[in-house]
C-alpha cells in the first residue's frame, strides 16, 4: 500500500500524519513553537521555527521512504526572501492587525467593487497583500531587498524541494489572486505596482510540481503535492469536497465550510470565497472566538472547572439560558460582521441567574455565531443533510446537540479527525494516482463515527435576542 505523509504548518505548531490508502493512520507527530507579538496587534513568527518543527516531526515519524507528501498550513502569512533566498524579516501572520490602512488603500486604488469581482473577497487585514504594502510603506529598505514572497507552507515546500510553488486554495487568501479564474491577477498586481515575479506559480492542490531534495529527513525524489491552505485541506479530511456537504470546525476559531460548484461570492464579503482543493471553489464563515471563548470563560470565571464540567452545568440550564445572552467577540469579529472593534458581553443577567446559566449562555453565544455563518452560506447555495463537525469541540455531546438544534440538521463526527495534515496526505495520494480525484479519495477514506439528531428545542427567541444585542451595542463598542 502507498504511504502518504501530510504536514500541517500551524500557528502554534507543526503536525505530521502518515496514512495508508485505506485512510488508516500509521503514525503522527507534532512540535510546538512560539509566536511573537512585538507590538500591540502585531503577530509574527520566525520561518526557521516552522522548518525546525517539520524536521522534528519527520524524525518522530521515522519513515524516510514514503510515496508522496502533501502540505498544509496557516494561511495568509508573508515570508519575504532576498536574492539569495534568505529570510529578510520575521513572517507577518494571518492574525496580525496592523494593515487596516493598507486594506483601505487597496479598495481606493483598485476600486471597491473591482477588488471583490477579481478576488472574491474584500481586502482583509489578515491577507498577504496588505502586508506587502505595509512593508513597502513602513520598511522600505527591507522591501527593496525582497525578490520572492511565499506563504508559510510554501516556505516549507521550498526547504523540502528547493523549488517555489504555491497552490490555488492558499493563493486565494493573498488578495491578489483571480479566484474565479484560478490564477494571479495581472490587473491587481499592475494597479498596486507589484512585480509578478515576486510570486510563485500556482498549481492545483492535487498536482505534484516538485520532489524532495537529498540530505533531509525524507528520501530524495518523493513527489510533493500542492496541498492546501489549512481550511481547504481540513475540508478534504472531512469529505467537504462536493456541494451538499457542510463541515463545522470547532477550534480556537470556528469555521463553517461548504464546497461550491461555482464561484458564488457573498456580496457583503463577510463569508469568504476561495478556490478549493478539489478543483472547484468553497465558501466559509470564520468566527474568531469559538473554543477560544470557552477557554477564556473557563480560565476567568470557571473556578477550576473543566470543559466537561462547564458542559454539564450548561445542560442543567434551559435553552435560552432564561434570558442570559453572551456575545463572543473577544478578539473582534470577521463573520457575519467585519468588525475588529466588536467586543464580548454578557447581557440580561438577574439575581436569578447562576453559573450554569452563564455557561449555557457562552455555549449558545458561540453557537449562534456559527449559525450566523451557516445562514450566510445557505444564501450562497450551501445545504446539506448533515453537518460534519471536527476539532476539539466535537468531543462534547452537549455542544453537538446544541448545534444540531440550531442548524436543524444532524451533526456527525468522523473516525479520523487529524485535521489539515490528514487532508494534505490525501492530496498527496491523489497527486500520485492512488485515487483518480479528490472526491473519489474522500469517498473511500472519510468515514463517519457518531451522529446526534436535532432534539426539537426552540431557540428562535434567544437567537433574535442575540442578534439584536450586537446591533444595539455596536455604537458603544466602537466608542469604548
Amino acid at each position: 500500500m502507498a504511504r502518504l505523509l501530510g504536514i500541517d504548518v500551524g500557528t502554534s505548531g507543526t503536525k505530521a500524519v502518515l496514512i495508508d490508502e485505506t485512510g488508516a493512520v500509521l503514525a503522527q507527530a507534532s512540535a510546538e513553537y512560539p509566536i511573537s507579538t512585538p507590538r500591540p496587534l502585531w503577530s509574527e513568527q520566525d520561518p526557521e521555527d516552522w522548518w525546525r518543527g517539520v524536521e522534528s516531526c519527520l524524525r518522530q515519524i521515522g519513515q524516510p521512504d514514503v510515496d508522496a507528501v502533501g502540505l498544509s498550513g496557516q494561511m495568509h502569512g508573508s515570508v519575504f526572501l532576498d536574492e539569495r533566498d534568505r529570510v529578510i524579516r520575521p513572517a507577518i501572520l494571518w492574525n496580525d492587525q496592523r494593515t487596516a490602512e493598507e486594506c483601505a488603500d487597496i479598495d481606493r486604488i483598485v476600486g471597491r467593487d473591482r477588488v471583490r469581482e477579481i478576488t472574491g473577497n474584500p481586502p482583509v487585514t489578515g491577507f498577504q497583500a496588505p502586508k506587502i504594502l505595509w512593508l513597502r510603506k513602513h520598511e522600505p529598505e527591507a522591501f527593496q531587498r525582497v525578490r520572492s514572497i511565499l506563504l508559510p507552507k510554501d516556505y516549507v515546500r521550498f526547504r523540502l524541494t528547493g523549488e517555489k510553488f504555491t497552490e490555488v486554495s492558499d493563493a486565494s487568501g493573498v488578495g491578489l489572486f483571480d479566484v474565479p479564474g484560478r490564477r494571479w491577477s495581472d490587473e491587481m498586481l499592475a494597479a498596486l505596482d507589484l512585480d509578478p515575479s515576486l510570486f510563485p506559480p500556482a498549481v492545483e492542490s492535487y498536482e505534484a510540481p516538485s520532489k524532495t531534495l537529498a540530505g533531509g529527513c525524507l528520501s530524495a525524489g518523493i513527489p510533493v503535492a500542492g496541498g492546501g491552505g489549512d481550511q481547504a485541506a481540513g475540508a478534504v479530511g472531512t469529505g467537504a469536497v462536493a456541494p451538499g456537504v457542510v463541515s463545522a470546525s470547532l477550534g480556537t476559531s470556528g469555521v463553517v465550510f461548504s464546497a461550491l460548484a461555482e464561484p458564488n461570492r457573498d456580496p457583503d464579503g463577510t463569508a469568504q470565497m476561495f478556490c478549493h482543493a478539489n478543483g472547484a471553489w468553497h465558501a466559509m464563515g470564520v468566527v474568531l472566538s469559538c473554543g477560544g471563548a470557552l477557554r477564556w470563560y473557563r480560565d476567568t470565571l470557571g473556578a477550576g472547572a473543566s470543559y466537561d464540567d462547564l458542559a454539564r452545568e450548561a445542560a442543567e440550564a434551559p435553552p435560552g439560558a432564561e434570558g442570559a445572552t453572551f456575545l463572543p467577540y473577544l478578539t473582534g469579529e470577521r463573520c457575519p460582521y467585519q468588525d475588529p472593534l466588536a467586543k464580548a458581553a454578557f447581557a440580561g443577567l438577574t439575581l436569578a441567574h447562576s453559573r450554569r446559566h452563564l455557561s449555557r449562555a457562552v455555549f449558545e453565544g458561540v453557537s449562534f455565531a456559527l449559525l450566523d455563518c451557516m445562514n450566510l452560506l445557505r444564501k450562497l447555495g450551501a445545504e446539506a443533510d448533515e453537518v460534519r463537525v471536527t476539532g476539539g469541540g466535537a468531543k462534547s455531546a452537549f455542544w453537538l446537540g446544541l448545534l444540531a438544534d440550531l442548524f436543524q440538521r444532524p451533526c456527525v463526527t468522523l473516525e479520523h479527525d487529524e485535521g489539515p495534515a490528514y487532508g494534505a496526505a490525501i492530496l498527496g495520494g491523489v497527486a500520485i494516482g492512488v485515487w483518480p480525484s479528490v472526491r473519489e479519495a474522500c469517498a473511500r477514506v472519510v468515514r463517519l463515527k457518531g451522529r446526534i439528531e436535532p432534539s426539537g428545542a426552540e431557540y428562535s427567541r434567544a437567537y433574535e435576542r442575540y442578534r439584536r444585542l450586537y446591533a444595539e451595542s455596536a455604537p458603544w463598542m466602537h466608542g469604548a
